[in-house]
């Protein structure tokens, strides 16, 4: 297997790829460590819970998941994009 070159489109790649995870992990933050922070505050019923409760038992792994099916699906189409999907065998 080829090393890829260090072109223009090989950099696009990389940068798109790095903004994609800086982002990815500032909701991850946030989910994991805001809620909890800001618990008293955020002191309002979601379906019939307090939300910060909700969201320590049930939505924060419901995002968590919701953030790996993207960054799966986001990388699938950049590498079609930038011809480096896997090959099917």
């Amino acid at each position: 297997m080829p090393h890829p070159e260090t072109t223009a489109t090989h950099r696009s790649y990389w940068r798109k790829n790095r903004i994609v995870i800086a982002v990815l992990l500032m909701i991850w933050f946030i989910v994991t460590f805001g809620v909890s922070y800001f618990a008293r505050a955020l002191n309002f019923r979601f379906f019939g819970w307090p939300f910060s409760f909700w969201m320590g038992a049930q939505g924060a792994l419901l995002v968590y998941c919701l953030l790996i099916g993207f960054y799966a699906w986001y990388m699938n189409r950049l590498d079609i994009e930038h011809g480096v999907e896997e090959e099917e065998d």
